[in-house]
Protein backbone atom coordinates (compact mmCIF):
# COMPACT_ATOMS: atom_id res chain seq x y z
CA UNK A 1 0.00 0.00 0.00
CA UNK A 2 1.23 3.24 -0.80
CA UNK A 3 2.26 6.09 1.71
CA UNK A 4 1.43 8.48 -0.89
CA UNK A 5 -1.93 7.36 -3.00
CA UNK A 6 -2.86 11.02 -3.99
CA UNK A 7 0.33 11.93 -5.03
CA UNK A 8 0.60 8.93 -6.98
CA UNK A 9 -2.17 9.55 -9.25
CA UNK A 10 -1.11 12.70 -9.27
CA UNK A 11 2.21 11.63 -10.91
CA UNK A 12 0.78 9.10 -13.21
CA UNK A 13 -2.36 10.44 -14.53
CA UNK A 14 -1.49 14.39 -14.11
CA UNK A 15 -4.89 14.90 -12.08
CA UNK A 16 -6.46 13.37 -9.07
CA UNK A 17 -10.31 13.66 -8.38
CA UNK A 18 -11.57 13.53 -4.84
CA UNK A 19 -14.69 13.42 -3.86
CA UNK A 20 -16.95 15.02 -1.47
CA UNK A 21 -14.83 17.44 0.69
CA UNK A 22 -17.21 19.76 1.59
CA UNK A 23 -19.82 19.71 4.15
CA UNK A 24 -23.51 19.65 2.95
CA UNK A 25 -22.99 23.38 5.56
CA UNK A 26 -19.77 24.53 3.79
CA UNK A 27 -21.24 23.58 0.35
CA UNK A 28 -24.17 26.17 1.06
CA UNK A 29 -21.81 28.86 2.53
CA UNK A 30 -19.67 29.17 -0.37
CA UNK A 31 -22.88 28.49 -2.87
CA UNK A 32 -24.08 31.71 -1.57
CA UNK A 33 -21.05 33.79 -1.29
CA UNK A 34 -20.57 32.63 -4.83
CA UNK A 35 -23.93 33.78 -5.95
CA UNK A 36 -23.59 37.48 -4.19
CA UNK A 37 -20.09 37.35 -6.06
CA UNK A 38 -21.21 36.61 -9.42
CA UNK A 39 -24.23 39.13 -8.80
CA UNK A 40 -21.65 41.81 -8.14
CA UNK A 41 -19.38 41.26 -10.90
CA UNK A 42 -22.25 40.71 -13.41
CA UNK A 43 -23.88 43.93 -11.95
CA UNK A 44 -20.62 45.74 -13.28
CA UNK A 45 -19.57 46.29 -9.25
CA UNK A 46 -16.65 43.79 -9.24
CA UNK A 47 -13.34 45.30 -11.90
CA UNK A 48 -11.63 41.93 -11.56
CA UNK A 49 -12.96 39.09 -14.13
CA UNK A 50 -12.34 37.21 -16.95
CA UNK A 51 -13.95 38.64 -19.69
CA UNK A 52 -15.13 37.42 -22.98
CA UNK A 53 -13.64 35.88 -24.97
CA UNK A 54 -10.53 36.18 -23.87
CA UNK A 55 -8.62 33.36 -22.58
CA UNK A 56 -5.51 34.17 -20.50
CA UNK A 57 -4.61 37.54 -18.68
CA UNK A 58 -4.63 40.87 -19.25
CA UNK A 59 -8.47 40.76 -19.53
CA UNK A 60 -9.82 43.13 -22.09
CA UNK A 61 -11.67 46.06 -19.36
CA UNK A 62 -12.64 49.62 -20.72
CA UNK A 63 -11.99 52.55 -18.22
CA UNK A 64 -15.31 53.12 -17.27
CA UNK A 65 -17.02 50.71 -18.92
CA UNK A 66 -18.94 47.86 -16.86
CA UNK A 67 -16.16 45.31 -16.87
CA UNK A 68 -19.12 42.31 -17.64
CA UNK A 69 -20.60 43.97 -20.20
CA UNK A 70 -19.48 41.75 -23.17
CA UNK A 71 -20.13 38.52 -20.39
CA UNK A 72 -17.58 37.00 -18.14
CA UNK A 73 -16.68 33.46 -17.46
CA UNK A 74 -14.67 34.23 -13.89
CA UNK A 75 -14.28 36.30 -10.99
CA UNK A 76 -10.80 37.03 -9.68
CA UNK A 77 -9.30 37.72 -6.38
CA UNK A 78 -11.77 36.27 -4.38
CA UNK A 79 -9.31 36.68 -0.99
CA UNK A 80 -9.36 40.58 -2.04
CA UNK A 81 -10.34 42.88 0.92
CA UNK A 82 -12.75 45.12 -0.81
CA UNK A 83 -15.02 41.90 -1.82
CA UNK A 84 -17.85 41.38 0.84
CA UNK A 85 -17.69 37.89 0.76
CA UNK A 86 -14.00 37.21 1.12
CA UNK A 87 -13.89 35.99 4.30
CA UNK A 88 -15.71 33.14 3.72
CA UNK A 89 -12.81 32.18 0.53
CA UNK A 90 -10.57 33.10 2.82
CA UNK A 91 -11.12 30.03 4.95
CA UNK A 92 -11.90 27.82 1.96
CA UNK A 93 -8.48 28.74 0.69
CA UNK A 94 -6.80 28.17 3.95
CA UNK A 95 -9.04 24.95 5.51
CA UNK A 96 -7.50 22.38 7.06
CA UNK A 97 -9.16 19.88 3.81
CA UNK A 98 -7.30 22.04 0.93
CA UNK A 99 -3.88 22.55 3.07
CA UNK A 100 -3.18 19.03 4.51
CA UNK A 101 -3.97 17.06 0.45
CA UNK A 102 -1.32 20.06 -1.02
CA UNK A 103 1.49 20.05 1.23
CA UNK A 104 1.14 15.56 0.68
CA UNK A 105 1.07 16.61 -3.07
CA UNK A 106 3.90 18.75 -2.84
CA UNK A 107 5.46 16.79 0.04
CA UNK A 108 6.08 20.23 2.07
CA UNK A 109 5.96 21.33 5.00
CA UNK A 110 4.23 24.33 6.76
CA UNK A 111 6.95 26.45 6.06
CA UNK A 112 7.42 25.46 2.48
CA UNK A 113 4.11 26.60 1.27
CA UNK A 114 3.52 29.92 -0.50
CA UNK A 115 0.38 32.06 -1.28
CA UNK A 116 -1.10 31.92 -4.68
CA UNK A 117 -4.42 32.53 -6.21
CA UNK A 118 -7.82 32.24 -5.71
CA UNK A 119 -10.62 33.03 -8.22
CA UNK A 120 -14.01 31.51 -9.25
CA UNK A 121 -15.38 30.12 -12.45
CA UNK A 122 -18.52 30.96 -13.71
CA UNK A 123 -21.50 29.85 -16.22
CA UNK A 124 -20.36 32.11 -19.23
CA UNK A 125 -22.83 34.95 -20.83
CA UNK A 126 -22.57 32.54 -23.73
CA UNK A 127 -20.74 29.15 -24.97
CA UNK A 128 -17.16 29.20 -24.53
CA UNK A 129 -14.45 27.39 -24.80
CA UNK A 130 -10.91 27.43 -24.34
CA UNK A 131 -8.14 26.10 -26.78
CA UNK A 132 -5.72 23.18 -25.95
CA UNK A 133 -2.78 24.79 -23.92
CA UNK A 134 -0.16 24.07 -21.27
CA UNK A 135 -0.46 26.72 -18.52
CA UNK A 136 2.96 28.07 -18.36
CA UNK A 137 4.33 26.66 -21.68
CA UNK A 138 3.46 28.49 -24.72
CA UNK A 139 2.23 26.33 -27.73
CA UNK A 140 5.05 27.74 -29.88
CA UNK A 141 7.85 25.69 -27.71
CA UNK A 142 9.92 22.62 -29.17
CA UNK A 143 9.67 19.40 -28.20
CA UNK A 144 12.74 19.60 -26.22
CA UNK A 145 11.79 23.02 -24.91
CA UNK A 146 8.58 21.36 -23.15
CA UNK A 147 10.62 18.31 -21.92
CA UNK A 148 13.11 21.06 -20.06
CA UNK A 149 10.43 22.50 -18.21
CA UNK A 150 7.91 19.43 -17.96
CA UNK A 151 11.11 17.63 -16.13
CA UNK A 152 11.32 20.47 -13.22
CA UNK A 153 9.36 20.03 -10.33
CA UNK A 154 5.89 21.50 -10.51
CA UNK A 155 5.97 23.68 -7.40
CA UNK A 156 2.88 24.04 -6.99
CA UNK A 157 -0.71 22.76 -6.60
CA UNK A 158 -3.76 23.60 -8.87
CA UNK A 159 -7.41 22.59 -8.13
CA UNK A 160 -11.19 22.73 -9.25
CA UNK A 161 -13.74 22.76 -6.06
CA UNK A 162 -16.93 22.06 -7.28
CA UNK A 163 -19.86 23.65 -5.93
CA UNK A 164 -21.99 22.49 -8.52
CA UNK A 165 -21.58 19.20 -10.42
CA UNK A 166 -18.86 20.61 -13.49
CA UNK A 167 -17.75 18.37 -16.26
CA UNK A 168 -15.96 21.53 -18.46
CA UNK A 169 -12.28 20.31 -17.81
CA UNK A 170 -11.15 18.33 -20.39
CA UNK A 171 -7.46 16.77 -20.04
CA UNK A 172 -5.07 14.06 -21.39
CA UNK A 173 -3.88 11.85 -19.03
CA UNK A 174 -0.17 11.61 -18.56
CA UNK A 175 0.12 14.60 -20.98
CA UNK A 176 2.21 16.35 -18.17
CA UNK A 177 5.71 13.95 -18.75
CA UNK A 178 6.08 14.29 -22.08
CA UNK A 179 5.75 16.25 -24.97
CA UNK A 180 2.98 17.06 -27.35
CA UNK A 181 2.59 14.03 -29.87
CA UNK A 182 2.24 15.56 -33.51
CA UNK A 183 -1.44 15.09 -33.24
CA UNK A 184 -1.59 17.11 -30.44
CA UNK A 185 0.52 19.86 -31.72
CA UNK A 186 -1.39 20.58 -34.79
CA UNK A 187 -4.91 19.72 -33.56
CA UNK A 188 -7.27 22.63 -33.76
CA UNK A 189 -7.61 24.91 -30.77
CA UNK A 190 -10.65 23.01 -29.94
CA UNK A 191 -10.63 19.46 -32.10
CA UNK A 192 -10.88 16.17 -30.31
CA UNK A 193 -7.60 14.26 -29.36
CA UNK A 194 -6.47 10.88 -28.76
CA UNK A 195 -7.32 10.38 -24.71
CA UNK A 196 -8.76 13.00 -23.98
CA UNK A 197 -11.51 12.88 -21.18
CA UNK A 198 -13.63 14.99 -19.32
CA UNK A 199 -13.25 15.46 -15.56
CA UNK A 200 -16.50 14.50 -13.87
CA UNK A 201 -17.06 16.38 -10.56
CA UNK A 202 -20.15 15.79 -8.34
CA UNK A 203 -20.79 19.03 -6.21
CA UNK A 204 -18.19 19.07 -3.77
CA UNK A 205 -15.92 17.15 -5.14
CA UNK A 206 -12.15 18.97 -5.91
CA UNK A 207 -9.86 18.15 -8.38
CA UNK A 208 -5.81 18.66 -8.61
CA UNK A 209 -4.33 18.38 -11.64
CA UNK A 210 -0.72 19.32 -12.97
CA UNK A 211 -0.83 23.05 -14.78
CA UNK A 212 1.52 22.13 -17.31
CA UNK A 213 -1.27 18.94 -18.51
CA UNK A 214 -2.70 19.20 -22.19
CA UNK A 215 -5.90 20.34 -21.01
CA UNK A 216 -8.78 22.98 -22.35
CA UNK A 217 -12.06 23.80 -21.10
CA UNK A 218 -15.86 23.84 -22.79
CA UNK A 219 -18.18 25.89 -19.84
CA UNK A 220 -22.06 26.16 -21.47
CA UNK A 221 -24.23 28.84 -21.09
CA UNK A 222 -27.11 27.30 -19.43
CA UNK A 223 -25.41 24.93 -17.10
CA UNK A 224 -24.31 26.22 -13.60
CA UNK A 225 -21.23 26.87 -12.57
CA UNK A 226 -19.49 27.77 -9.49
CA UNK A 227 -16.13 26.36 -9.40
CA UNK A 228 -13.65 27.64 -6.94
CA UNK A 229 -10.41 27.92 -8.75
CA UNK A 230 -7.04 27.63 -7.15
CA UNK A 231 -3.26 27.72 -6.56
CA UNK A 232 -1.19 27.22 -3.86
CA UNK A 233 3.03 27.20 -4.08
CA UNK A 234 6.27 26.07 -2.58
CA UNK A 235 9.15 28.15 -1.83
CA UNK A 236 11.33 26.59 -4.31
CA UNK A 237 9.43 27.69 -7.21
CA UNK A 238 10.92 31.11 -7.37
CA UNK A 239 10.86 33.23 -10.11
CA UNK A 240 8.97 30.05 -12.46
CA UNK A 241 5.93 30.21 -9.99
CA UNK A 242 6.44 34.41 -9.74
CA UNK A 243 5.13 35.01 -12.95
CA UNK A 244 2.55 32.11 -13.36
CA UNK A 245 1.12 33.87 -10.18
CA UNK A 246 2.09 37.55 -10.22
CA UNK A 247 0.60 37.94 -13.58
CA UNK A 248 -2.33 38.29 -12.81
CA UNK A 249 -1.91 41.33 -10.31
CA UNK A 250 -2.38 39.76 -6.81
CA UNK A 251 1.24 41.49 -5.79
CA UNK A 252 -0.70 45.07 -5.42
CA UNK A 253 -2.83 43.75 -2.92
CA UNK A 254 -1.58 40.94 -1.21
CA UNK A 255 -0.62 42.46 1.86
CA UNK A 256 -3.82 43.83 2.75
CA UNK A 257 -5.65 40.36 3.00
CA UNK A 258 -7.60 40.20 6.04
CA UNK A 259 -6.78 37.31 7.90
CA UNK A 260 -8.36 37.77 10.72
CA UNK A 261 -11.13 35.13 10.55
CA UNK A 262 -9.03 32.32 10.41
CA UNK A 263 -7.87 30.34 14.03
CA UNK A 264 -4.77 31.23 15.53
CA UNK A 265 -2.92 28.14 13.97
CA UNK A 266 -4.01 28.89 10.61
CA UNK A 267 -3.27 32.84 11.02
CA UNK A 268 0.18 32.46 11.49
CA UNK A 269 0.47 30.00 8.72
CA UNK A 270 -1.24 31.93 6.48
CA UNK A 271 0.74 34.94 7.28
CA UNK A 272 3.81 33.13 6.67
CA UNK A 273 2.73 31.91 3.09
CA UNK A 274 1.51 35.16 2.08
CA UNK A 275 5.33 36.75 3.34
CA UNK A 276 6.80 34.77 0.69
CA UNK A 277 4.90 35.54 -2.22
CA UNK A 278 5.81 39.03 -0.96
CA UNK A 279 9.29 37.74 -0.94
CA UNK A 280 9.19 35.95 -4.13
CA UNK A 281 8.02 39.02 -5.82
CA UNK A 282 10.53 41.32 -4.73
CA UNK A 283 13.56 38.92 -6.01
CA UNK A 284 11.63 38.37 -8.99
CA UNK A 285 10.87 41.91 -10.50
CA UNK A 286 8.85 42.34 -13.56
CA UNK A 287 7.33 39.19 -14.92
CA UNK A 288 5.76 39.88 -17.66
CA UNK A 289 2.56 36.75 -18.48
CA UNK A 290 2.59 33.07 -19.00
CA UNK A 291 0.59 32.65 -22.60
CA UNK A 292 -1.10 34.98 -24.83
CA UNK A 293 -4.91 34.98 -26.07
Amino acid sequence: MSKHPLLDKLNTDGFVLIPSILTPEQLTTLRKASSETIDLARAGKWPSVRTLPKQFPPWNIAPGQNPAADGIWGVQFLMHPSLPNSPTFIKSYFSAAIVDIIKELLQCSDAELVLELYNLLVRPDRDFELSWHRDDIPATATAEEELERLEQPAWSAQWNLALYDDQSLIVVPGSHVRARTEQERNVDKYGKVDGEIRVQQKAGDVVFYNNNIFHRGAYKADVERMTLHGSMGHVGGSRLRARNVLQHGIGEWVQQIDLGGLDEAERKRAEAMRERLVRMGAESGEVGYSLDG
